[in-house]
């Protein structure tokens, strides 16, 4: 699984980050290309994970998770998937 940020392309949009986010994964599931984080040079991330840092990433994408965290605590979690042909 490619784990990827789309906000350090976008910016933080507030009350339409979590809208524009799941059309970013809409577009990921239809295109098969996991969006890049831009900026992301040396993660201190052990295990090393599969990151798309700094360019897209071509992969087969069935299924996405998406996450926001919102002021005082409103958070929420959206799951998309490819619908079967």
């Amino acid at each position: 699984a490619v784990m990827s940020s789309t906000k350090s392309s976008i910016g933080h949009l507030l009350g339409a980050a979590g809208a524009v986010e799941a059309i970013f994964c809409v577009l990921a599931i239809r295109d098969q290309i996991c969006p890049p984080t831009i900026n992301l040079d040396n993660p201190a991330v052990t295990p090393r994970l599969d990151l798309a840092a700094n360019a897209a990433v071509r992969r087969k994408v069935d299924v996405v998770l998406s996450n926001s965290f919102g002021f005082g605590g409103t958070n929420a979690s959206l799951v998309l998937g490819k619908v079967a042909e």
